[in-house]
């Protein structure tokens, strides 16, 4: 079915923003971000996200992100956020003229990692889906919005029952620009349950 942005609520609420039934246009601000400790050591928690709560055990997200970033590190695309230490993103982030990369950030108890693949610098549309089942989660990106490939599985500790998910776009340098998100989707699991090994008793 299709997601009415207009049905989500703000955490942080950008100063630049515009919600319509179609599309959520964020301009970003300079000094946002979300990591957690890991190898950097510090803290960020203050990048806007719009999220939509659900109790259901199993879905599929999917949203269109077009970005018109220009600085390093800016970024945008879906995020599954609990609270400041549990969380999940996914995004294209800019580097320079030449690369971006095209990413991940699972944090669990206040840890972040990031897994990330080199794309071209001139790539500025990116589709992304979310899957959950239960506990567990499976993060897949597409370049036309049809055929997607898996970035990662994963496991968050604190997703029990209701969760928040949607979408987020940061600048954690001095820099800012537009993130437009738009076909917005919410439906039936497109990750299906696993067919080979067993699970352990």
């Amino acid at each position: 079915m299709k997601l009415d942005p207009r049905n989500m609520e703000w955490t942080r609420e950008p100063k630049q923003y515009e919600i319509t039934e179609e599309q959520v246009t964020i301009q970003t601000e300079p000094h946002t971000d979300l990591w957690q400790r890991t190898y950097y050591h510090f803290r960020n928690d203050n990048a806007p996200l719009l999220q939509y709560r659900t109790e259901e055990a199993f879905f599929s997200f999917t949203v269109k992100a077009d970005f018109f970033s220009k600085h390093r590190f800016d970024q945008g695309g879906i995020v599954l956020y609990l609270d400041s230490e549990n969380w999940l993103k996914a995004s294209v982030e800019y580097e320079n003229e030449e690369i971006q990369r095209l990413g991940s950030v699972v944090t669990n108890h206040g840890y972040s990692d990031w897994a990330t693949i080199d794309i071209d610098a001139t790539v500025k549309t990116m589709w992304f889906r979310l899957s959950r089942r239960e506990d567990d989660f499976c993060i897949e990106c597409s370049q036309d919005g049809r055929d997607f490939r898996q970035m990662r599985i994963c496991h968050l500790f604190e997703a029990k029952k209701e969760i928040a998910f949607g979408i987020y776009a940061c600048s954690p340098e001095d820099s800012s620009f537009p993130a437009v998100f738009s076909e917005m989707e919410l439906g039936e699991c497109q990750w299906k349950a696993h067919d080979g090994q067993q699970p352990d008793q």
